[in-house]
This record gives structure tokens, sequence and C-alpha cells, in this order.
């Protein structure tokens, strides 16, 4: 890796926030290309199901990604993190720990995404190949979670790992609330379906009651936890559309978080108090994710709301109620549309790609957030990403099938999972979303 310099009194700065991080890279030379000046305004719906390609079949490069998750399983049905570093938690000592010898039990936040991939390759819990690794991974996430009593928002007991010192301490309880959205009907057995919805909303539950006014969360430290806060957007959003019990403030707070340094006439967005690491990437593509998620939602919630304003029983404080909230929701779809905007205008270029300089899990999940978002839209963004990207996660794949990181998150657990994600980008859910009763205005 490349030492980059930065100026002596940013250098103190960076050293007291991130002491154990890797260092920022200085800011590319290149200055981001604003998208033209556009005037808010209510954006076309996203494309229809029947709108977007079919999905293509799943390669050799997924296969063997696929396979490497399976035999990496713990017996217990997580996974840890798949080697590489740990925080030395040992007093007085600090620092780092790594090596064959140091334990590597399995967590909540490395099991979710590993589901999850398999999930999205069409994987069941009851028959085909790898079944018995979804149907372990989902036993032993049901598990833990109803292990937690905690009334933090935590869910697990594991500290310090690579994904909360590197993307935010509540990454576990805002991967847990995601998973549990895509196993809704999946789980075979009716009883386990019953724990899926209690688990999922008691977890809701814990997030808003700890989200602040701002849509962040006290204590999510880490050194880009911008990325977690875009998981957390994913979730939210996620367990609206699988009828969870979300606040639709909840979700509100939660997009202007995400709108948070945005420039509404290019798309610019600025760093704010969610800690991005100095990289562009981070920043951009977890606010565009979560924008994505609750766009795809407004789908459902316009057609509500344009309902009661044309119904002819609805009072006028009805009608107007609704009104506003339709204002809202035209705000919130041209801020994801702007943003969209300027993120495909730049995902050509080498800086803003390349993220921190080489591949860690960070980037593996930006990219895995900004292809949902290009391919929700379609068009000739998505055809050039998805090739290009097709490309990278091949030539970064490991002989034996894993994707490893070369800095910050390098555990190959969440690297493959989350590369495999990359892959699989045109099997995500598509726009139009089921309709939720519970979260109506």
């Amino acid at each position: 890796m490349k030492l980059r310099i930065l100026p002596i009194a940013a250098s103190l700065v960076f050293a007291a926030r991130f002491l154990h991080a890797e260092p920022v890279p200085a800011p590319v030379a290149e200055a981001p290309k604003p998208a033209p000046a556009v005037e808010p305004a209510k954006p076309a719906e996203p494309k229809k199901p029947a709108e977007l390609p079919p999905p293509k079949p799943l390669g050799n490069e997924v296969g063997k990604g696929l396979a490497w998750l399976a035999k990496a399983q713990n017996s217990d049905g997580g996974w840890g993190q798949g080697g590489g570093w740990r925080v030395n938690r040992q007093e007085g000592q600090g620092g780092r720990v790594e090596g064959d010898q140091i334990p590597d039990p399995s967590d909540i936040g490395n099991t979710a995404i590993a589901l999850q991939a398999f999930l999205r390759a069409g994987t069941k819990l009851d028959t085909g190949e790898h079944s018995q690794n979804a149907a372990k991974a989902a036993a032993f996430l049901l598990a833990q979670l109803e292990a937690d009593k905690e009334d933090n928002l935590y869910v697990t007991t594991a500290r310090d790992t690579q994904l909360q010192s590197k993307i935010g301490a509540y990454v576990d309880t805002f991967l847990a609330a995601q998973i549990l959205s895509e196993l809704k009907d999946r789980l075979p057995d009716p009883a386990d379906e019953q724990r899926r919805v209690k688990l999922l909303d008691k977890v809701v539950a814990k997030i808003q009651k700890h989200q602040k006014d701002d849509g962040a969360f006290a204590g999510n430290n880490g050194w880009a936890s911008t990325l977690s806060q875009g998981i957390c957007s994913k979730a939210l959003n996620g367990a609206w559309a699988a009828g969870a019990k979300v606040d639709l403030a909840a979700l509100e707070k939660d997009h202007n978080q995400n709108a948070d340094g945005l420039d509404r006439a290019s798309g610019v967005v600025a760093s704010g108090a969610v800690a991005d690491a100095g990289v562009e990437i981070y920043r951009y593509s977890a606010k565009l994710g979560g924008m994505t998620g609750f766009a795809m939602n407004n789908v459902t919630r316009r057609a509500d709301l344009e309902k009661t304003v044309n119904a002819p029983t609805a009072s006028e404080p009805e009608k107007a109620k609704a009104k506003d909230e339709l204002a809202k929701i035209d705000q919130s779809d041209a801020d994801q549309q702007v943003l969209l905007k300027q993120v495909a205008g730049r995902v050509q270029e080498k800086g803003f790609v390349g993220g921190f300089g080489n591949h860690g899990g960070e980037e593996f999940i930006s990219y895995m957030n900004i292809g949902e978002a290009l391919r929700a839209a379609g068009g000739e963004e998505w055809t050039k990403w998805d090739t290009s990207m097709t490309k990278t996660l091949h030539d970064a794949q490991n002989a034996d099938g894993s994707w490893a990181g070369q800095h910050c998150i390098t555990g190959r657990t969440f690297c493959t999972a989350s590369a495999l994600m990359v892959l699989m980008t045109d099997r995500a859910p598509v726009p139009v979303m089921a309709k939720n009763e519970a979260a109506k205005p």
C-alpha cells in the first residue's frame, strides 16, 4: 500500500479520532463533477418488474464463492470473520491480534450477510443445494436473537469484531433486522415464521428506541460508520416492506440523515457527523442505498395517498394531510434521483470507485449499494456498471472461491458474502414492494 502524506494538523486530528484505523487517503486530485442543476420535482416511478431484464444465470465464480462459504460455516450454524485481525481485548494492551490460533467464533453480523448471499442465490431452507447450510444459519440467528435480553442497541455479546470497529458498533443489529426481513415466508416451519415476525419487531423496536432525532445513533462509532448507517436504512425500509412494526417517523428521520449534506441542485454530498473515513464512495453509496429503499416504499405509499386525495368520501382534513405527505414524498424521491444521477456520473472515475485504494469489505458493500440503485433504475448506466463490476470481482477472487480484503475489513466471510451480493445484484428485490398496512400516515 502506498503511503499518503497528509498535512500535519489534519494528521493529528485524524489520529486522535481514529487511533487504530488505517490512514485516510488524501482526497483525489480530480474534483467531483456536479450534475446539472435540477428543480426538485416528482420523479418517474421506478421500473416495474416486467420492465427489468431477467437475472443472469449464476456463474462459476458465484458457485465457487457459495461453496467456500458452505465449507467455512461453523458447526453451530454461524460464521465468524473467516480469519484476519481482531481487536486485542487484553487489559492494557489494545491494538490488533491475528494468526491461526486466534479464536474466530460465530457472530450475528457475519452470519447474517452469509445467509443473505445464499438467499440471494435462490437457496431454499428445506430442499436443494446448500439448503442445510441456510437452515442451520437461520436456526443460529433465531436462537441468538432470542437470547438477547438487553435494553441497549446491541443484539450480541460479541464485541470489537472487524465489522463493529470498522463500520459501526451496532452493525450486527442492523444486519439482523435486514436478514429477518429477507427470511419472510422462507422458513418451512410455521412456528419459526412466528418467531421471525416477533424477533423482527423486537429488533426494529430497539432501533427506533435508540434512533436520535437526526436519524443517527449515539455510540455507533467506527472508522466508516456511514456504512452501517446505510445498512440500517436498508434494514428499516426492508422491514417496513415486510410488514414489520416500523414507524413512518423512523423512516423519515432516516431519510433526513441520508439527505444531510446533500446539495439538492448538484447531488454532491459533503461529509457530515457520521464518520466516512474520508472515502467518498462509502458516504455516497451508503446514502444512496438508504434513499433507494425509501423510494421503493414510496411507490406503495404514493398510490395509497393519491387514493385518499381523490376519494369522494375522504374529509378535507384527510385530503390535506395526504397532500402534505405526497409533497414530502416528492422531495425525498427527488433527493434520491439527484444523488443517483451524481453517482451514476462518477462510477467511471477510477479514484471514486477505487475507494481507499484497494479492496476491503467496505468497498464490496459500497459496490453492492450502488449496483442495486443503478439496477432499480435500469438503462445503460446499470449495464456498464454490471459489466465492470463483474470483471473486477472475478479478477479479485481467490483460487479457493473466497474473497479477502486488503485493508480494514479483511475477514473472508464478510468479503466473500458481500462480493457475491455484487455479482448477484440483478437478483436484488425489485422496486415495487408489498403493501404495508401498519405504517400508513
